[in-house]
């Protein structure tokens, strides 16, 4: 947030910012989608739902799991949340008792360390690396688990990498947390954005996991301020019971909206905007290689690239912005393990705007 701010300013005085350092997509909400929000605010369908989000709105997500990975939901094992930040809240709420270890990958999403200290657990750091795609392995969480340790939080694909975790490696993993009557909660947030891999869902995974999602990355939703998360049975009504004291329901409207988000018409957009991030991935990534950055673990997700400066990442964040006017995010931001040496570029801006950048990094490298 201080590039964030430092950028505004920047702006204010006159400059052109090219802005590599937010995470949230350029395209708004697809039409059908905002369509179907002003139809529902018309209509007055503004008031409180059900907790659990609208029947209709489940079994449409519930639907796009068949049609997409061919697995069965329950769409009574779904819940609508305020955003995928309101389900990691409500699902740290429903997990963590005050000294419960929660093994969280470094570098890796900043919330997931807090949602777990809010509740008084202990973010117990995985410290990932490129050797491994800045992923977990079974052996990592072996050698982590203690007889504190209640689970393992993690997102595929990751922010701030971009890189998947295996189906392979994370079954492995899923089988030895049941054994031990663990919870697996996988963050799939990013899970629409794949490129060059086959997309896949943990929900088959053996044992007691939780899936965390969200309208905001894929489908370009972010101030809807709308996600879901797919429970265990039993754990389904103590969720429940706690998103009513914190959240009550999701945005009404957002939830009527989203019903369209999963229509023909609405994907056929969404996936041509997937094209776009893919064809942006594959400028910028060899763009920044020729410049002298490294890239130890090639992003297949997300829209980030996590790239190795060769010191001081913060410094060189810093003066390409003060220079240059390109906005990146230094990786401390997202853990100690090795990040200070890394900046996270996001290529959520136009062709133009990532060609701009590159012609300015070039000039900042020299």
């Amino acid at each position: 947030m201080d590039v964030l701010s430092r950028a505004q300013a920047l702006e204010r005085a006159g400059r052109r910012v090219v802005h590599m350092e937010i995470g949230e997509p350029d395209f708004t909400a697809p039409a059908p989608v905002v369509e179907a929000g002003i139809r529902a605010l018309r209509e007055g369908r503004t008031a409180y739902t059900a907790t659990l989000g609208l029947a209709s709105l489940r079994e449409a997500i519930a639907s796009h799991y068949q049609e997409k990975f061919s697995v069965k939901v329950d769409p009574g094992r779904i819940a609508i949340t305020s955003g995928a930040s309101g389900g990691l809240l409500t699902l740290s709420a429903l997990y963590v008792d005050a000294g419960d270890e929660i093994l969280v990958p470094d570098p890796g999403y900043p919330g997931y360390r807090h949602f777990v200290r809010a509740f008084e657990g202990v973010a117990k750091i995985l410290p990932v690396s490129a050797a491994s795609d800045f992923q977990p392995t079974l052996e990592m969480v072996r050698a982590a688990w203690g007889p504190r340790t209640k689970g393992l939080l993690l997102g595929s694909p990751s922010n701030p990498t971009g890189t998947l975790i295996s189906k392979e490696e994370l079954t492995k993993i899923a089988q030895f947390i049941a054994e031990r009557n663990g919870v697996l909660l996988v963050d799939e947030i990013y899970q629409g954005l794949v490129y060059g891999l086959e997309p896949w869902t943990a929900f088959s995974l053996p044992g007691e996991v939780v899936l965390i999602n969200s309208f905001s990355k894929y489908f370009c939703m972010t101030g809807w301020r709308l996600g879901w998360v797919v429970l265990p049975q039993g754990a389904l009504r103590g969720f429940e019971k706690l998103a009513q004291h914190l959240f009550i329901s999701a945005p009404a409207a957002a939830q009527h909206a989203a019903i369209s988000a999963f229509d023909s018409e609405t994907l056929k957009i969404l996936e041509e905007r997937r094209g776009e991030f893919a064809r942006r991935r594959d400028f910028l990534v060899p763009a920044l290689k020729k410049v002298g950055l490294s890239i130890p673990a090639e992003p297949h997700g997300a829209f980030y690239v996590y790239a190795d400066c060769g010191g001081d990442a913060r410094r060189f964040a810093r003066d390409l912005l003060e220079k240059e006017a390109v906005a990146a995010t230094p990786g401390v931001d997202f853990g100690a393990n090795g990040t200070d040496r890394f900046v996270r570029f996001a290529y959520t801006r136009s062709m133009e705007d990532l060609e701009e950048a590159a012609k300015r990094i070039a000039r900042f490298a020299r």
